[in-house]
């Protein structure tokens, strides 16, 4: 099993792309491995041939290091590994226990801070007895990934997007794709079952509820929101921004693109967030502990992470250096992140890391404000609700009358570790500044 990224201890097997006895090339997809955050495609980098498979399609929690198959060179009798075991490749190891593993993971920086309450320095005294040989037995006979909306290792990103926005029970369709892989064209082929009507009517010989296994992704955000709330302090500060200028500042550069770039008010919002964390350094800072040392964290570059809903949960791709990049630039980087997020191509190094985040609701016209969890060990982020029209009043030579406004409302939650109140005043400040005088974003 390779570690595909810096806080990979363990993947789950999603797809052999090779079968025994393929001949193998340097940059041939041998396997997707389902990491923490993403299914990502194992690149073989040697010739040879693939002997023996030792981990099927859709074994979990295998422990980095632990043998998954068997290569040879080319020309080599692969006939005698038909009997070839685990125990035969050297046995298997246990994974890492899951709270030291997990909460390595759920850090959006690898666990390097030498913190005396990151996962490196928590208590032993529980992965000693996890790694004890008993549970290899259980762990050998157990679980295999279940079919789920929430991660089906068999099911391309696209096709688990579609089955989502559709309402498909995913684990009811047949795949026909390589290995029984569930694609695109098998969820708009599905039609449901011409008995699932008067089941549903005699539904109650059996349960009413199904309990749908937590993927690797929903334990990671389930981990890194407990972590937030108990370590991080939040306070939060809101203010309701005018976004007129903004809208027609949008308009007309679209306008003049000719097709070029599409800017987005959320590409807008991004920009004004590097601006006021400049502004006021204070907030683009993450609290350390480094050598027994307590030190705050204030970095040179703003790399802002911009939450994105995908199917198999929340994830956070970065927008690195923000304060020197112009609108175009930040929006055609947030369509490629935003869209690989989705599909489940995401590098390591693209959403871990960051220094402030923005979380932006504002598509769903329900939603007039909300309030975000900050995304450890970063010491802010911004909730964006939606642009509605206010009456504003107004004195015209006629009388008193009433000017239509877009105004949007959002809510910063500051770590007050790391941040006071009033400098999370004055961030909010400075962001409505730019984002009401949208021309400074251009200079």
């Amino acid at each position: 099993m390779p570690a595909l990224s810096p806080t990979m201890t363990s993947g789950n097997i999603g797809t052999w792309q090779k079968s025994a006895g393929d001949t193998i090339a340097p940059g041939d997809v041998l396997v997707e491995i389902e990491t923490d955050k993403a299914q990502m495609d194992f690149e073989f980098q040697e010739d040879g041939v693939l002997a023996k498979i030792l981990k099927e399609s859709g074994e979990k929690d295998v422990a980095v290091g632990n043998p998954i198959a068997v290569m040879v060179e080319e020309g080599t009798d692969i006939a005698p590994f038909e009997s070839f075991t685990l125990d035969d490749a050297g046995g298997e190891k246990a994974p890492p226990a899951k709270e030291s593993g997990e909460e390595a993971a759920e850090s959006s920086e690898p666990a390097d801070t030498g913190s005396k309450t990151s996962p490196s320095t928590l208590p032993k005294s529980a992965p000693q007895e996890e790694s004890a040989p008993q549970p290899q037995e259980s762990e050998s006979t157990g679980g295999r990934l279940q079919t789920s909306l929430e991660r089906e290792p068999l099911a391309s990103p696209l096709a688990k997007a579609l089955a989502l926005e559709r309402g498909v029970p995913i684990k009811q369709v047949k795949g026909t794709g390589p290995g029984g892989r569930i694609t695109k064209q098998d969820i708009e082929k599905y039609k449901p079952a011409s008995s699932a009507a008067p089941a549903t009517a005699t539904a109650g010989a059996g349960p009413t509820y199904e309990d749908i296994p937590a993927s690797s992704m929903r334990k990671t955000i389930a981990n890194r929101l407990h972590q937030s709330m108990n370590q991080s302090p939040h306070y939060f500060v809101a203010a309701t921004l005018s976004v007129s200028k903004l809208l027609k500042l949008r308009q007309a550069l679209n306008t003049s693109a000719d097709g070029k770039y599409k800017l987005s008010v959320n590409d807008f919002l991004i920009k004004a967030c590097a601006i006021a964390c400049k502004k006021v350094p204070a907030v683009n800072s993450s609290w350390r502990e480094i050598d027994g040392q307590v030190v705050i964290r204030q970095y040179k570059t703003v790399d802002v992470s911009v939450a994105v809903a995908t199917p198999i949960g929340l994830m956070t791709p970065i927008v690195k250096g923000v304060e020197a990049l112009g609108l175009s630039s930040i929006s055609g980087q947030v369509k490629d992140l935003g869209k690989r997020a989705r599909d489940g191509k995401l590098k390591p190094e693209e959403y871990q890391g960051g220094t402030f985040t923005i979380s932006n609701m504002g598509m769903n016209p329900a939603i007039d404000r909300f309030t975000a969890v900050i995304n450890p060990p970063q010491a802010g982020i911004l909730a964006v609700g939606t642009t509605k029209k206010v009456a504003i009043p107004s004195s015209t030579e006629d009388g008193n009358g009433v000017e239509w406004d877009d105004q949007i409302v959002v809510t910063a939650s500051f770590d007050h570790k790391v941040i006071d109140g009033a400098v999370g005043g004055d961030w909010i400040r400075e962001f409505k500044n730019v984002v009401e005088n949208p021309l400074e974003m251009m200079l």
